[in-house]
């Protein structure tokens, strides 16, 4: 299939239209964080940098880290962003961008999102790590795509949807699945295990009311108190809120890349407590990141 200009749009030097990356650019490992500030925190650790671009929101260095090359871009805020920067980063890798046809054999990437969130448990305190083995997206995003179906668990959407008495007014939300083996590999003995959410906003979608009512007043609480109980007998519970982590690991799903989440918390909603000093301690999980990608 030869893919038209209107849908692989690319800039006239060569580069994807918002990353501005061209494939060269881009490493097999590739690390995203949301905000493009944090790009410089995590390329500091590397030895040597092989290029820097910037456009918009998004952040590019890509370098080498104990002899391992890694790209990290940041996405900005939201699925909508992950949405882009998926697609792109796909087609760097997959893609000729002279023939603008797919290459013959295809390109697995391995993808880890090191983000902050919103702790839900009382085993998610300040500062600790959570690993999202799955995520519910409330942005509706994967299910534009076809396939949407065969990626997601459908068995924990039912019972989240049972169990949330869920509205229809909202849209779907849909579970996405990490790569097991990169869990078990980034979040080792040092992380949370368990569901995370992903919001389609950072106020009502994540149960925040100041001038404006949530339209559940009781959404957090129901958060909450889910469990479900895996077909292999593991009971997964809810630990975080965050914006990102579902669009990411059903994008890859579908497009046959290896992707995780995992994120610092820096504030607990059960606890209602928050901690504004956080880039500082945010280091350590970016240092374990890179030394287990």
């Amino acid at each position: 299939m030869k893919y038209p200009e209107s849908e692989l749009i690319i800039n006239a030097d060569g580069s994807c239209f918002h990353l501005h990356l061209r494939p060269e650019q881009l490493a097999d490992k590739v690390i995203l964080v949301g905000d493009p500030g944090r790009v410089d925190t995590v390329a500091q650790h590397f030895e040597t940098k092989e290029c820097e671009v910037s456009s918009r929101e998004f952040h590019t260095v890509t370098g080498i880290y104990k002899g391992k090359r890694i790209t990290v871009q940041s996405t900005g805020i939201g699925c909508d962003n992950i949405d882009i920067v998926m697609n792109e980063i796909d087609a760097l890798a997959n893609i000729n961008f002279k023939t603008r046809e797919d290459y013959p054999e295809h390109k697995t990437l391995t993808v880890i999102r090191i983000g902050t969130c919103g702790g839900l448990q009382p085993d998610t305190p300040l500062g600790s790590f959570v690993a999202s083995v799955k995520s519910i997206g409330f942005d509706g995003l994967l299910n534009y795509y076809a396939g949407r179906d065969q990626v997601c668990d459908l068995q924990l959407e039912e019972a989240f949807k049972k169990h949330m008495n869920w509205s229809p007014i909202k849209g779907a939300p849909y579970v996405s699945t990490a790569d097991e083996e990169l869990i078990n590999r980034i979040a080792g003995n040092e992380m949370v295990r368990g569901i995370t959410i992903a919001c389609g906003g950072f106020y009502g979608p994540q149960g925040r009311q100041i001038r404006l009512r949530c339209q559940d007043p009781n959404q957090n609480e129901k958060v909450e108190s889910f469990r479900y109980t895996t077909p292999q007998g593991k009971e997964l519970k809810v630990c975080n809120f965050e914006m990102e982590s579902s669009a990411l690991s059903g994008l890859c799903s579908l497009l046959g890349h290896k992707a995780m989440t995992c994120c610092m918390v820096i504030a607990n909603r059960y606890a209602q407590e928050m901690n504004t000093g956080y880039k500082n301690q945010i280091d350590d999980l970016i240092k374990l990141v890179l030394d287990r990608i």
